[in-house]
């Protein structure tokens, strides 16, 4: 039990929980780190008072001023709630066709929320250059930059990674994880590393997202788009540089539906896309090693906060998707025959 003096404390020391259908189907031990139970419902908590507590130790940062960071949802409602607890404000930059779901968390926390239309980075209208600009027009603004500030990645690599050592008493095999900003993978694949240098990273990476093929060719490059969101990245940014990585693969969104629907009727789990990314790797990564595994992933916010995608039918049917997933039987024998598509890589930026 965590006694805080204020919401923000409440951060971390989240329990690991196994997920008895799938490790009994693999004989391994699967485990999600369990983020949702941040006081702003995901793993960006920890992002965000992270950078909030080096820039206000920096002095880049005091009491009533904005802070302003572009966002897919979780991270500016993770720096909302952070920042009323520090008496600052918070304006949030995020594109338009974000979940509804995360949209009323932002301004239910307080926070200012300012939509804009999708477009490519490269455009400078593109959330992340808009949330810059309106920082540095204005002296009582700082910008949380969560891709360039590699508190990111201290969050975890400083909590999140011994939180999880700890909890596994050192015995971890496999760790897997998305990455969005690079800073969840940084930090933790970092710090574990370090503990033990023979545990297994894996990268998982969605449809849209060139982290897959950067690995392979060394460069960025996509094809299709999926439903997850605020995951994937399509250029080298500064917390992700920290990651270390042995294993990547790509995993379609139809999966997601499968594996979210498994577990929610198996073990009572609800898991939102990018967590059902997550077990997706797991999965994959335990299929491929064998039993015996003890594999770590995380669940990075609250399931509900994908009702309007991955739990919309009709919103699936959209994108093409079948509402309806395939059996497990059929999944876990295509993850079996993966063979080299995932990637055997050694991403140490070293």
């Amino acid at each position: 039990m965590k006694l805080g003096a204020r919401q923000s404390d409440l951060i971390g020391e989240t329990d690991l929980l196994r997920i008895p259908s799938l490790s009994d189907l693999t004989g391994c031990d699967i485990f999600i780190k369990c983020e949702f139970q941040n006081p702003g419902g995901s793993i960006k908590d920890r992002a965000a008072k992270q950078l909030i507590d080096d820039a206000m130790q920096r002095g880049e940062l005091k009491p009533g001023m904005t802070v302003v960071e572009g966002t897919a949802g979780n991270t500016g409602i993770g720096l909302a709630v952070v920042a009323k607890s520090y008496g600052l404000n918070m304006l949030a930059v995020m594109p338009n066709d974000q979940t509804p779901e995360k949209e009323r968390m932002i301004r239910l926390h307080g926070g200012e929320l300012m939509a804009v239309d999708p477009v490519p980075f490269k455009n400078e209208n593109h959330f992340y250059h808009t949330a810059r600009r309106l920082a540095e027009e204005r002296d009582d603004c700082w910008w949380a930059n969560q891709f360039e500030n590699t508190s990111n990645a201290r969050a975890h690599y400083l909590h999140t990674g011994p939180e999880i050592w700890e909890q596994t008493g050192g015995k971890v095999d496999v760790l897997v994880s998305v990455a969005g900003t690079g800073g969840t993978i940084g930090g933790n694949s970092r710090f574990l590393k370090e503990k033990n240098p023979d545990i297994d990273v894996w990268v998982v990476d969605p449809d849209g997202s060139g982290i897959y093929e950067f690995l392979r060719s060394g460069e960025y490059v996509s094809t299709g788009g999926s439903m997850t969101e605020g995951i994937g990245i399509m250029r080298l940014v500064d917390n992700f540089r920290q990651a270390r990585i042995d294993h990547a693969v790509n995993l379609p969104d139809q999966d997601l539906v499968t594996l979210s629907r498994y577990v929610r009727d198996k073990d009572g789990i609800v898991l939102g896309s990018s967590s059902a990314l997550n077990v997706a790797g797991a999965l994959a990564a335990a299929l491929r090693k064998g039993p015996g595994q003890r594999i770590v992933t995380f669940s990075c916010d609250l399931g509900e906060r994908s009702v309007s995608k991955l739990y919309n039918p009709e919103y699936l049917r959209g994108r093409d998707l079948n509402p309806e997933p395939e059996p497990i039987e059929v999944l876990i024998k295509r993850y079996r025959q993966l063979g080299d598509k995932v990637l055997e890589v050694n991403w140490n930026n070293e």
